[in-house]
């Protein structure tokens, strides 16, 4: 059960809770709406409540609005094989569109992991998502950029690099997760809440699925493992960009990957694509900036702007 779960999701009565198989994994995810599949995925530290300000504005635009809890945080299962890989994370968002009822007008909106994955999942499946938006992780191949060129993002990234050790496991879980708490403090530089807070916690408080949720870091710069088969697919990811009409959202204050890292990515941006600085917003800027976030996201996905 999520710690305050009822109070998370006070925001939207409309919002109703559910289960589905898909890619071999059992989905929890948040539902609200009907119409075109709106597919929102969230990241680490988080959970599908992070999307609770969006989920009714994209239904009141006529999408069926749906945030799933990742492969490995709770209540959704652990993957069965212990793959968490990128292409993993993106051929599930095809499963769940797949199994869903998602069609040619749907589109995916994916926040910190959730962006790579959402790229992933356009570019394997270009003809299921129309619009995509990523938020907190730029495309373009500008983490690598930075990570050789930009000693400050290398600071900030260190978390990235204590997650390769097995004592992570029992530091981060240690005291209440106060690692987590930690990690919210240094990426959104003032922002306060408890609640999300301690859903993020709730997805991580049974050691498999910290040990889940760590792997996505362990499969990416580590020995974490990789499913062989996907091996093909995480290097289409690694090389290509999506195709579709993109919008990046990136907090000004983000104090996990800096605004200078969005700025540079940018100035790559292909002519399909956007840039929007939040200002006045860390990294976890679609609770901090609900309102201008909603609104940019919104007017994407249906056209509204380009």
């Amino acid at each position: 059960m999520l710690l305050n779960y009822g109070f998370a999701m006070a925001a939207s009565a409309n919002i109703s809770t559910h289960t589905v198989r898909a890619n071999n994994i059992d989905f929890t995810y948040l539902q609200c709406g009907s119409g075109p599949l709106a597919l929102c995925l969230h990241g680490f530290p988080d959970s599908a409540n992070t999307w609770r300000h969006l989920l009714p504005k994209l239904a009141e635009a006529g999408f069926c609005a749906v945030a799933p809890f990742m492969r490995g945080f709770a209540p959704t299962s652990v993957a069965p094989n212990g793959a968490y890989q990128t292409a993993a994370l993106s051929t599930d968002a095809n499963a769940l569109h797949e199994v869903l009822g998602g069609n040619s007008d749907a589109v995916i909106i994916g926040h910190d992991w959730g962006a790579p994955a959402t790229y992933g999942a356009a570019l394997l499946a270009p003809e299921r998502w129309s619009r995509v938006v990523g938020m907190g992780v730029p495309p373009w191949g500008a983490m690598g950029k930075a990570f050789v060129g930009n000693l400050e993002q290398l600071q900030r990234s260190w978390y990235m690099f204590f997650f390769q050790h097995g004592l992570s496991d029992f530091v981060v879980s240690a005291n209440n997760l106060a690692f987590i708490d930690m990690l919210w403090q240094q990426w959104s530089p003032g922002f306060v809440s408890p609640v999300d807070v301690d859903n993020a916690k709730a997805c991580l408080a049974q050691p498999e699925n910290l040990a889940a949720t760590l792997g996505y870091y362990r499969a990416t710069i580590g020995a974490g493992y990789r499913d062989p088969q996907l091996e093909e697919a995480q290097a289409v990811l690694q090389s290509e960009s999506p195709t579709q009409p993109l919008l990046y959202l990136h907090g000004s204050t983000d104090g996990c990957i800096g605004a200078e890292v969005a700025a540079d990515a940018a100035t790559r941006a292909p002519e399909n694509a956007r840039v929007e600085i939040v200002q006045g917003a860390g990294h976890f800027m679609q609770l901090e900036q609900p309102a201008v976030v909603n609104e940019l996201i919104v007017n994407w996905v249906t056209g509204s702007s380009r």
